[in-house]
């Protein structure tokens, strides 16, 4: 239940940002679609699994369950983004990817033990620093949204995980702005 009494047990983040106006929820969902939709040497199904992934580290359920419906949306298998928790090493992530989600799940974890062998691991792998730089954006974000939906209570209800998922993939992040009155 959320801990705010003005918030239905339904509401989903937009509900949230609509509802208080700020001054926030524009810039907000501004950063979620230019990281998200935005020019990157990720693909957007590769930074949408990195946003379910770091949930599921997280273990916040409402965002792992939507960025994991959102992935699907973009190709990506649910069982693939299971099998990362599952068994990492087998999970069947293109090795290409694997040493990026162990630096953001180090990141998430620890982040005061990350080392330059972390980084070089991202490198060896062919990504770039422009990688290295999305994907330590992605892995603040959602380690930010994980925070600001368990502090506010948010359910997670998984018969809306798919229409979330559509919804995202058809409409973007910016899609919420004026559907939800956010400012």
């Amino acid at each position: 239940m959320p801990f705010l009494p003005s918030i239905a047990k339904e509401d989903k983040v937009p509900h949230v940002l609509g509802k208080f106006s700020t001054g926030t929820g524009r810039p907000l969902l501004d950063f979620h679609q230019k990281l998200l939709r935005g020019e990157s040497p990720f693909t957007v199904a590769e930074r949408e699994l990195m946003a379910a992934y770091v949930s599921g580290v997280n273990a916040c359920q409402y965002c792992y369950g939507a960025h994991t419906a959102v992935a699907k949306q973009f190709d990506v298998p649910e069982s693939l983004i299971t099998n990362l928790f599952n068994d990492f090493d087998n999970s069947g992530i293109d090795d290409k990817m694997k040493p990026v989600l162990r630096y953001i799940r180090k990141l998430t974890e620890t982040p005061t033990k990350m080392v330059q062998a972390d980084a070089d691991a991202v490198y060896a792998a062919g990504w770039d620093e422009r990688a290295l730089y999305d994907a330590v954006q992605v892995c603040c974000l959602y380690n930010f949204m994980n925070r600001f939906v368990e502090g506010l209570g948010l359910t997670a209800i998984a018969e809306h995980f798919d229409m979330e998922g559509e919804m995202i993939k058809k409409g973007g992040y910016n899609g919420m702005l004026d559907a939800f009155g956010i400012t």
